[in-house]
């Protein structure tokens, strides 16, 4: 504790003489600053030699990147983590806020990579947490936000000759935001895993690597985090040779956090700088909600002056949308303002306040269903600071409208009866530069049933062929008009169907049969009539006549027979 509150007083004695940032250009990950120009400043501006702040954002990226090269590869205490802090974020500021030439900006950024290395003092040589485990040097210090849900992959490796069993891993978690930049979780982060292999080789790094054992760590970045490098202490407990250990190892990494405007730095002091007024995105909408492809909208930009004591003035919005397509290798904004320009201006932005950008765009008719970004950039003073710049990106999702069109249906045989059935086929066409999921046909009318048909996805210029059996199920009762639905999701998950129209004449077979004539009714009973009785009785005795006329014939015809030919033997007999 003695050692603790030493280094704590050493803090904040380099605390009182440092000088930070509180914002750096948003290209490196970290928040944008600038400070008023130096007093008696005779660079020229406009010279092509002056550093613009893309040349500011590539030295801030260089010495971050050389910040985060020194603590991949040694183990700062706490002290010397301070220090590194302090020289490091000096370096920023006094970049953000320096006129110089190009060679005098690359000039300090090597000799500020130089103090960078003196803090240390071996960088080259890694210094290992024990004498056999350490974190694998796949490790890359990660760079996160306030509010952001992160995965931590933390790589352990075994340079010892012996297998380590039952091993736990736990961050050493703390409600303190300038120890821990997570929000605490009540259920902690402990994992456990089985064994880690021993290194055969006696220490080889490269057989170590490849038996590594990689833990992932799921966190959510708090709300008030400051800006700057963590370190995260993870404390590893194991069994070596069936002897559980006494004390657990601790591993060391960093990660780097980005604050919330005003949130401060870690091991800064948070009053050395004074903060200056932000303009942030707090939403947007479009007018219509949902924009398609060709259509011309108007978005309304919801921005916010975050400062409680100053205003901002001079605010210059431009909005940028996303370039996309080509166009004889010429590529184009997806959206064009229609009044032809892309600025927006108003005279201030009080403290606290909220300021309103309503711009009228066209989105371009060849899009792809997506969301396209506009960038709002913004440039505003504040006070005595001039010319400050923020940057802010929405999404807007353009839709394409589904096109389509089928052939004409046919039906074979177009007239059935009951019980039989009908083949009807089509073809439908994707006109459009949509995808159809989940593409069927359902078929409505009061005389068939069955033919539903499901044909899935089908592509944008892509034709899906329908061969359907309806059967017949009732007589047709009207016209015959048969209804083919087609449905099918679009790619927002959105329900899309239509119809069309063809004709099935459904009858019910029938079989003659002979007719009775009616008899009339006789006391409320019907019956056969008496001349009808008359003319069945005459036509049966005609009928007989007829069969006794021909049967006395035959027998004549037959006596007539016999007798000649008895006649014939007589003669026969006589001769």
């Amino acid at each position: 504790m003695n050692r603790r509150k030493k280094i704590i007083s050493i803090i904040s004695l380099t605390c009182a003489i440092m000088v930070f940032s509180m914002l750096i250009p948003a290209s490196n990950g970290l928040e944008e600053v600038y400070a008023a120009s130096t007093s008696g400043n005779t660079i020229d501006r406009s010279s092509p030699n002056v550093i613009t702040d893309d040349d500011r954002a590539d030295a801030d990226a260089q010495l971050k990147a050389h910040m985060d090269s020194i603590l991949k590869r040694t183990n700062p205490d706490e002290y010397t983590l301070k220090k590194l802090n302090d020289t490091f974020y000096s370096a920023v500021y006094y970049i953000a806020n320096t006129e110089m030439s190009v060679s005098e900006l690359w000039a300090y950024v090597g000799e500020m990579k130089a103090k960078l290395d003196a803090v240390v003092p071996d960088v080259s040589v890694t210094k290992p947490t024990t004498e056999f485990l350490q974190v694998g040097n796949n490790w890359e210090t990660p760079s996160v936000s306030y509010g952001q849900q992160v995965s931590i992959v933390l790589p352990i490796i075994n340079l010892g000759s012996e297998e380590l069993t039952d091993l736990v891993v736990s961050p050493v978690v703390s409600n303190d935001v300038k120890e821990w930049p997570f929000e605490p979780d009540t259920t902690g982060y402990g994992q456990s895993f089985a064994e880690i292999p021993g290194n055969p080789f006696g220490g080889n790094y490269e057989a170590g690597m490849f038996a590594r054992r990689e833990l992932t760590f799921q966190f959510t970045v708090r709300e008030d985090v400051m800006t700057g490098y963590y370190p995260l202490k993870f404390q590893v407990w194991y069994t070596k040779a069936g002897v559980r250990c006494e004390e657990p190892v601790e591993l060391n990494v960093y990660v780097y956090t980005q604050g919330k405007p005003g949130a401060g730095h870690i091991g800064g002091d948070d009053g050395a700088v004074e903060s200056k007024p932000r303009i942030i995105v707090t939403g947007f909408e479009t007018n219509p909600k949902e924009v398609y492809a060709g259509d011309t909208f108007l978005v309304t930009i919801h921005v916010k002056n975050t400062s409680k004591d100053k205003a901002v003035n001079n605010v210059l919005f431009d909005m940028q949308a996303v370039e996309s397509g080509t166009e004889a290798n010429t590529t184009y904004a997806v959206f064009l303002p229609t009044s032809g320009s892309s600025s927006v201006y108003t005279d201030s932005i009080g403290p606290g306040n909220e300021f309103d950008i309503n711009i009228e765009m066209t989105a371009k008719t060849d899009l792809t269903q997506k969301p396209y970004v506009i960038t709002v950039k913004m440039k505003y003073d504040a006070g005595k600071d001039i010319d400050l710049t923020d940057e802010a990106k929405v999404s807007v999702p353009v839709l394409q409208e589904a096109k389509y069109d089928t052939s004409t249906i046919e039906a074979m045989p177009a007239s059935i009866s009951v019980g039989n059935q009908s083949n009807v086929m089509f073809s439908i066409y994707n006109t459009g530069k949509t995808t159809f999921y989940n593409l069927q046909v359902k078929y409505e009318g009061d005389s068939i049933e069955g033919g539903d048909t499901f044909l899935g996805t089908l592509k944008p210029g892509e034709t899906g062929n329908v061969d359907s059996m309806l059967t017949a199920v009732a007589p047709t009762a009207d016209d015959g008009t048969i209804i083919a639905r087609v449905s099918f999701e679009n790619e927002s998950g959105q329900e899309v169907s239509f119809v069309r129209e063809f004709t099935i004449d459904v009858y019910e077979e029938t079989f003659d049969e002979p007719m009775m004539p009616e008899m009339p009714e006789e006391n409320g009973q019907k019956g056969v009539s008496l001349p009808v009785i008359i003319g069945i009785a005459a036509a049966a005795a005609v009928i007989v006549l007829i069969v006794v006329i021909t049967v006395i014939r035959k027998k004549k015809k037959k006596a007539a027979a016999l007798k000649l030919e008895e006649e014939l033997l007589d003669t026969k007999d006589e001769d």
